[in-house]
């Protein structure tokens, strides 16, 4: 057996071209079929700094844990919030808007509030706050 003579084992080796294209036509397919949502966001402005013409003029609207609403100290239901803001804008024209929210309020609540000022007429000077402690 001259002629036949073996020079070891042939070693088996794997091309990862082809994977690599596999998983760049996964990625593009993924791309093009996915699709984004814009989410949408509450508008928020700060509070006033003082250096505008600003009077220093606020009406307070707190909301509480069990989402009680009072304007002014004046207790409210969620449907009359805006009637409540109209007549505080009407006696006071100058005014801004605070809501304090407990930290246990409803934030549909909340957003139900800030709405009504914005349906009243504040188009700026609404500010959010944060309670530190139950209302």
């Amino acid at each position: 057996m001259r002629g036949r003579h073996r020079t070891g084992a042939g070693t088996a080796e794997v091309s990862m071209t082809p994977m690599l294209d596999v998983v760049f036509i996964l990625l593009i397919f993924f791309m093009v079929t996915s699709t984004f949502t814009r989410e949408k966001a509450i508008r928020l402005e700060p509070p006033a700094t003082g250096t505008g013409p600003s009077s220093g003029k606020a009406m307070l609207i707190r909301i509480g844990d069990d989402s009680t609403i009072r304007v002014n100290g004046r207790m409210t239901d969620i449907g009359a919030v805006r009637a409540a803001i109209e007549r505080v804008k009407a006696e006071t024209p100058d005014i801004q808007v605070a809501i304090e929210a407990a930290p246990k309020a409803k934030t549909g609540v909340v957003t139900l509030v800030r709405d009504a000022a914005y349906e009243a007429g504040y188009t700026e000077g609404v500010s959010l706050a944060l309670a530190r402690e139950a209302l």
